[in-house]
């Protein structure tokens, strides 16, 4: 695993790539704004316009693949989606590439996390959702991961193995319920359409405007998958405690798009591959002394007996859903 460091982007270095690729000059504001794998801030032309600049984490992606991110965005934008599109830049893309890093550029658009306190928003959040996948739907993104059990989770699986991240002790623990949670769902996926999705929809990557109403933004994270992953990450608990939110959902899906319904038992076997997909995230940047600060525990003895445990609790309920 590499370290994907962003050693070297200083506040001086990240200014000079924005000016270097735009006709305009910033000031020396550089507020960093939260973002767990990539670095982002926020900064000010020398006119008092905000913007956003995304540097992307070196290494995480390919060149393609940020465009095909890119790509669905501006499809999104184009069908009058409410979504942040990046500027292009004076190289006639979307994507800046300065000294080791890459970069894109964005209007500041803010607003208060969203908040569901009634069926009409429910029914809200299901047509944006629904509308988002009608034009994922168009085209496809061919440099992008394909989430499911073959395509992305055997494949983190084995990059924490191979490396030494994982103490001898709960090695094997560890992979055996990885093993048998990927035994029985993978066959599950198989008949299930797999479209282009923001894929990580939960409720901090929906804003809400102040006169516009709801905004999704952050689709750094979009892969080609089922169309129920963009959805179950939205609901305050477990599907079975929470019907009437997800029927409320689909009710404003359906108005743009039809859902298949069978789909819902893939709700547990996303959540133990989200699982496995977050602890290998960390692991990619178990080395960067920003994670470090942050997560002092990451990788400890007490961390891996606890994923394990959390792996076998969630393997029962996948066993009671599929």
């Amino acid at each position: 695993m590499g370290t994907n460091s962003f050693e070297g982007l200083t506040p001086h270095l990240l200014i000079d790539g924005v000016e270097e690729f735009t006709e305009m000059k910033f000031t020396g504001h550089t507020n960093p704004m939260a973002s767990y794998i990539n670095r982002v801030y926020e900064i000010e032309t020398e006119n008092n316009e905000k913007m956003i600049v995304k540097y992307y984490r070196p290494d995480r992606w390919s060149l393609d693949a940020i465009y095909d991110e890119h790509d669905f965005i501006l499809d999104c934008y184009e069908d009058e989606i409410p979504v942040v599109a990046p500027i292009k830049l004076n190289n006639g893309s979307t994507l800046g590439l300065w000294d080791k890093f890459s970069f894109a550029l964005y209007p500041k658009k803010s607003g208060p996390m969203l908040e569901i306190n009634t069926d009409n928003e429910w029914v809200r959040v299901g047509e944006l959702i629904g509308r988002i996948h009608s034009c994922g739907s168009k085209f496809d993104a061919e440099n992008r991961i394909i989430l499911d059990p073959e395509g992305s989770t055997e494949v983190f699986l084995d990059d924490l193995l191979s490396g030494e991240l994982i103490n001898d002790a709960n090695k094997k623990p560890f992979e055996d319920i990885c093993r048998k949670i990927l035994k029985i769902i993978t066959p599950v996926f198989a008949d299930f359409e797999k479209i282009r999705i923001h894929g990580d929809c939960h409720r901090g990557n929906i804003i809400q405007r102040p006169g516009e109403g709801l905004m999704i933004i952050d689709f750094d994270d979009m892969a080609t998958s089922v169309p129920v992953q963009d959805l179950w990450m939205l609901l305050s608990s477990r599907l079975d405690q929470s019907q009437r939110e997800m029927n409320l959902m689909l009710e404003g899906y359906e108005t743009f798009r039809d859902f298949d319904r069978r789909s819902l038992k893939l709700i547990e076997p996303l959540r133990a591959m989200r699982i496995i997909y977050f602890i290998e995230w960390c692991g990619r940047q178990s080395k960067d002394n920003h994670f470090l600060r942050n997560n002092p525990d990451w990788g400890s003895d007490i961390f891996w007996r606890t994923e394990i445990n959390d792996l076998t609790v969630q393997y029962k309920e996948i066993l009671e859903t599929i």
